[in-house]
């Protein structure tokens, strides 16, 4: 018992631990990332003409100096960031640019491996802009309207623009293309996270509840479902159904971790599955891709030969466990597709199942860590933007190789740094380095910086995996 004037000192604050930044590591995985893209260009030459191909050496040096200039930036302004996001992005940049000159040896007239090459030295100039930009990701914040009134206006002008393979997702300019929803994509899950982290409370204890779902009042969520309705809607007119599913899942996640209410994927899965039968029954175009998916081989019962999906289930099963060998397979059969909605199948005929199954589990931890760093974010606004980003990657995986392996219906869109696409490539580079900057503030450069949350978290000390704890 206390004596009358004594006074008790609080406990002073424990210590932010910082991690150890493991900038030397992010080199040598970098440097092995490059080493086994040059050595996959030059197997391909070898296996196809039985001699090094003559831009080996270009090649080599050119992602190697794109990767360099990258890692330098993270190493100058974000040298907490994890040292596995960037290894994995150029590994898969530099495997999708082997995999689009392997395919450009059966179309000598369409080339289209040197200019991804153009496209993904753009991607690596921006993702070194926003690292070396963005000190701050809480500065994002400001432009939550901002960000929705550009994504709405990127969606709705392919609508001007000619059809192409009957879909308006294209703005073709005098021989220039880009695909606009996939910097829509950003900017959507920036006015998510915005929107979500200042009405989180209002979302989560506010409004009726009806069964296991506690319903925000309709001030708080009208505007956030007007423009998930508006961006679904604009797509589904443009028949660029892909984002659609991917914009609709990214939706119910970030609602999901903004609430904490599992009613929100009950929900979710209960529209989602309305929405597609009511879709795949009424619009000619993907009832088509249904009935492909259902009977991928009536096509060639019927006498009319294989079909798209019917020559990438051909392509997965002739590569078996370990692979044709790159260079050495047959997918180009599969059509005018094969270098960007396929692109997959090559994977998986010439790499195997060994191979395909190293690309999935790349994609897998670059999404495993960037949701880390959400988790370990204490702003609701970083945590939101950090699974949302993840989050965009881990759907198009899904809905690509989902597709193209028979799991669900086809739906046209490209997977990340693999398949042939300018602005796929461009987009998913801004994504790293927005995830970079995240895992950065994460894993305690600007920890220190962040305001502590109320409650019994308010002293926490970052350990060397990551997590955070008491």
């Amino acid at each position: 018992m206390l004596s009358s004037g004594t006074t008790v000192q609080p406990d002073p604050p424990a210590p932010v631990v910082h991690l150890p930044r493991r900038r030397g590591i992010e080199c040598a995985l970098i440097v092995v990332a490059v080493l086994l893209s040059v050595y996959g260009y030059c197997d391909v030459g070898l296996a196809r003409t039985g001699s090094v191909p003559p831009g080996a050496a270009g090649y080599g040096a050119g992602l190697g100096v794109l990767a360099l200039l990258a890692h330098l930036a993270v190493r100058l302004r974000a040298p907490c960031a994890d040292p596995l996001l960037l290894p994995i992005a150029v590994l898969l940049n530099g495997l999708g640019l082997v995999l689009i000159y392997r395919l450009d040896l059966e179309t000598p007239a369409d080339r289209a491996a040197p200019t991804q090459l153009v496209w993904s030295t753009l991607g690596v100039g921006l993702f070194i802009a926003v690292v070396v930009i963005l000190r701050d990701h809480r500065v994002l914040q400001r432009y939550t309207y901002v960000s929705v009134v550009t994504a709405l206006v990127l969606l709705v002008l392919p609508i001007f623009f000619p059809s192409v393979n009957g879909a308006r997702i294209w703005i073709r300019v005098a021989g220039f293309s880009i695909q606009p929803g996939e910097f829509a994509k950003v900017m959507l899950a920036l006015f998510f996270a915005g929107y979500l982290a200042a009405n989180r409370t209002a979302l989560a204890y506010t409004g009726r509840r009806i069964w296991l779902l506690q319903l925000p009042t309709g001030r708080v969520l009208g505007p956030i479902v007007a423009v998930w309705l508006l961006s679904v809607g604009v797509l589904v007119l443009e028949r660029d159904l892909g984002t659609s599913l991917l914009f609709f899942g990214l939706f119910v996640i970030l609602l999901y971790v903004a609430t904490g209410r599992t009613g929100w994927i009950a929900v979710g899965l209960l529209l989602a599955a309305c929405g597609a039968f009511a879709v795949g029954w009424l619009e000619p175009h993907v009832h088509s891709r249904v009935e492909d998916w259902l009977h991928p081989f009536a096509s060639i019962e019927a006498g009319r030969g294989p079909n798209q999906l019917a020559q990438s289930l051909f392509a997965f099963a002739a590569g078996g466990f370990l692979g044709t060998g790159l260079g050495l397979g047959h997918s180009i059969l599969i059509g005018f597709a094969v270098k960007s909605d396929f692109i997959l199948a090559t994977a998986g005929e010439e790499l195997g199942l060994a191979g395909l199954s190293a690309i999935f589990l790349l994609y897998g931890l670059l999404v495993e860590r960037g949701i880390r760093a959400g988790l370990v974010l204490r702003d609701p606004f970083g945590r939101l933007l950090a699974v949302g980003l993840a989050s965009i990657v881990a759907l198009q995986v899904f809905v690509i190789g989902g597709g193209v392996t028979g799991l669900i219906p086809l739906t046209g869109m490209a997977m990340p740094f693999l398949a042939q696409g300018g602005s796929s490539v461009v987009t998913n580079w801004i994504i790293v380095a927005l995830l970079i900057r995240l895992s950065d503030s994460a894993r305690g450069r600007s920890g220190k910086e962040q305001k502590p949350e109320q409650g019994p978290e308010r002293d926490q000390v970052r350990h060397d995996d990551g997590q955070v704890a008491p």
